[in-house]
């Protein structure tokens, strides 16, 4: 019973000596340490996000694309139901452009690229822009 008291001893004293040495109160002071063991400073950043920009997505009216080309695209390329499209395509016929759809400019330069590819491939003139909104 008394071998293990004693080697708990040699390990505690063990443990002082390879301990550190302490910074006297002038020496702390010109390190600018806070104060005394144990001692921290912990400050919270919460992170600051920003939204990201949004980009609307315009198809810009001419006289050789068929209407019925017009509302096939944005069915197919902005998800919207037939009446929804046939109400943006005469938009477009009547005012000379439309808005299909707001987008980030990933999504907003992917829909672009889409429907002018889509377009050409199809032999019409179809243009489609982005602009920030």
């Amino acid at each position: 019973m008394i071998e293990p008291i004693r080697s708990f001893l040699v390990v505690a004293a063990d443990a002082q000596i390879r301990r550190p040495a302490r910074l006297s109160d002038a020496n702390k002071k010109r390190r600018g340490d806070p104060g005394g063991p144990g001692t921290a400073v912990i400050t919270k950043t919460k992170p600051q996000t920003k939204r990201p920009s949004l980009y609307r997505v315009l198809l810009l009216n001419d006289d050789y694309t068929p209407m019925e080309f017009v509302v096939h695209v944005i069915e197919r390329f902005f998800h919207k139901d037939r009446e929804a499209a046939t109400r943006i395509m005469l938009h477009v016929h009547h005012h000379g452009i439309g808005e299909c759809g707001v987008y980030t400019y990933e999504v907003a330069e992917t829909k672009v690229t889409q429907v002018m590819d889509f377009a050409r491939k199809h032999q019409h003139p179809l243009q489609c822009v982005m602009e920030k909104k």
